[in-house]
């Protein structure tokens, strides 16, 4: 019997502990796109060099929704919200719509 490597791999760790392949699996998609759009918010707002509290102040809202937004569990994000923020990091947002990836199984 050949031991596993262990990883700190979160996707790699979803695999082997519940048998469920992340990037195919629809629940895991959608929880995927909630922590990709919070960790494009954070990834924006830090590359620009402001505090939540400072992007907050350009958009005209609180440091708690900038938090709400950067959190993977919050489901709330709109489009204008996502819009707001861009423009004040001097961006643009771009939405598509792609394929379902087939369940394989």
């Amino acid at each position: 019997m050949t031991k596993r490597k262990t990883t700190r791999d979160a996707m790699e760790i979803i695999k082997r502990r519940f048998s469920i392949d992340p990037e195919t699996d629809p629940e895991m998609l959608k929880i995927a796109e909630d922590y990709r759009i919070a960790q494009m918010i954070y990834d924006a707002r830090t590359a620009a060099g402001m505090t939540q509290a400072q992007l907050a102040k350009a958009i005209g809202t609180t440091q708690s929704v900038i938090s709400q937004l950067e959190n993977a569990d919050y489901e709330g994000h709109s489009l204008s919200m996502l819009r707001r923020i861009a423009e004040a990091l001097h961006m643009q947002v771009k939405v598509e719509f792609v394929p379902l990836t087939k369940h394989a199984g």
